[in-house]
């Protein structure tokens, strides 16, 4: 009897330590479990923004002022100096005033709208600069790789795509090479078939590789072939498809005669005298140039570079982090962002492009998550008022000593004489 119930006990914690054995089995195999991409995405998109302190006096009295002088600011612009375009400017990552002011299209008069896509021109840098930093983050590409790893035929050697990130390459423009030896103007010209010019004619560098800062379009449309090469994919696909698509940027695309020609969507570019100017066959080189976007879509992006969204915020850092041995002090360059110091004391990034009649600026301010967005497709110099603006919202407090005078103007870019 007493051996029966010392049989039974035993058959008791038995039966109890296999269901607490499997009640943790359970437990450890639902936390080893991987998580799907799909789950993976929405645990990095639930991320927290960099955090930015709003003051007690941002409030929406204040906002309402800021968004009426602004709206002075810019009608003055339209009226007085010619702006014509579109325009959203964020303050604490809200945004305090946006608007649109003249012509899609002279001819036609159709009013803007800040749903209308513009030609970035130089403004595209920073997107193939990500695209680079994407692809570094995934492991396909080393800043310190040299164009031969990706592009084998290229005759130039010495030259990494840190360099051509940092304007470090000492390469002649392509658009001035391609405009001697592109036999047929009529017959648009690809990123393919500038490589292939340059193999075959080697245009002389300006300098030797990493010598000098020297602005260049050539080095930016070298790396999206380089985006290609390594990713497998066109240029135009993987940038939809890794950043215009998971940021929500639906009016976002690059050039292709087809978008282009939804008028609804796109602004024709204009010169000074308003004249229409005609897309040519520099116009499908891409990474230099050649995406399309608009005020609204510009702001999720800038949203989104405050997030893990694309890349790791210590990826993303690099790219605000001066390259320039000589250290310019009124401005810097890092990955496809200009660096600067304001009147204020505070340091910005920011880009400027001029293009076949569309001139453009994104300016970023880190220490209070505001920005400056403005899109023109007149190119009649209005955007040099910009510093006006930016006086505007960065006044200079006391015992700061403002920057020289002509420090915030906009730089005329990727324009051809």
């Amino acid at each position: 009897m007493t051996f029966l119930k010392v049989q039974f006990n035993f058959s008791r914690c038995l039966i109890a330590s296999l269901i607490f054995l499997s009640c943790f089995s359970c437990q450890e195999s639902k936390r080893e479990t991987p998580l799907t991409n799909k789950q993976q995405k929405e645990k990095e998109e639930k991320k927290p923004q960099v955090a930015v302190k709003v003051p007690a006096s941002f409030t929406p009295a204040k906002v309402k002022k800021m968004e009426s002088q602004l709206d002075s600011i810019f009608t003055h612009l339209h009226k007085r100096k010619g702006f014509n375009g579109t325009v959203l400017v964020t303050k604490y990552d809200k945004v305090i005033y946006k608007g649109a002011f003249g012509f899609a299209n002279f001819k036609r008069r159709d009013s803007l709208n800040t749903h209308t896509a513009f030609q970035l021109a130089s403004v595209s840098k920073q997107f193939t600069a990500m695209a680079i930093m994407m692809l570094k983050e995934q492991g396909k590409l080393s800043y310190e790789d040299s164009v031969q790893q990706f592009i084998p035929n290229f005759p130039y050697k010495g030259i990494t795509i840190r360099q051509l990130l940092t304007h470090r390459s000492g390469l002649s423009n392509y658009t001035y090479f391609s405009d001697e030896l592109w036999p047929d103007r009529r017959v648009p010209i690809t990123n393919e078939d500038v490589l292939d010019l340059m193999e075959a004619h080697q245009p002389r560098p300006y300098y030797p590789p990493n010598t000098h800062y020297d602005y260049s379009n050539t080095g930016y449309f070298l790396l999206a072939s380089i985006v290609a090469k390594a990713s497998g994919m066109p240029f135009s696909a993987f940038m939809e498809k890794n950043i215009f698509g998971p940021l929500q940027m639906k009016n976002t695309f690059t050039f292709s005669d087809s978008l282009v020609s939804q008028t609804d969507k796109v602004a024709t570019g204009h010169t000074g005298g308003r004249r229409k100017r005609y897309p040519d066959y520099l116009d499908t080189v891409l990474g230099d140039k050649g995406i399309y976007s608009t005020v609204e879509d510009l702001y999720k992006w800038d949203q989104a570079l405050y997030t893990d969204k694309l890349v790791k915020r210590e990826t993303l850092e690099e790219a605000f982090t001066g390259s320039r041995l000589k250290k310019n002090k009124d401005e810097d360059y890092g990955f496809g962002w200009r660096i600067r110091p304001l009147d204020n004391g505070d340091t910005v990034v920011y880009h400027a492009g001029l293009w076949h009649g569309y001139t453009t600026y994104l300016l970023r301010n880190p220490k209070d998550h505001s920005a400056l967005i403005v899109l023109s497709n007149v190119s009649n110099g209005s955007l040099r008022h910009l510093k006006e603006i930016q006086r505007f919202l960065y006044p200079v407090q006391q015992g700061i000593t403002p920057v020289e005078e002509n420090a915030t103007a906009v730089p005329v870019v990727n324009a051809k004489p």
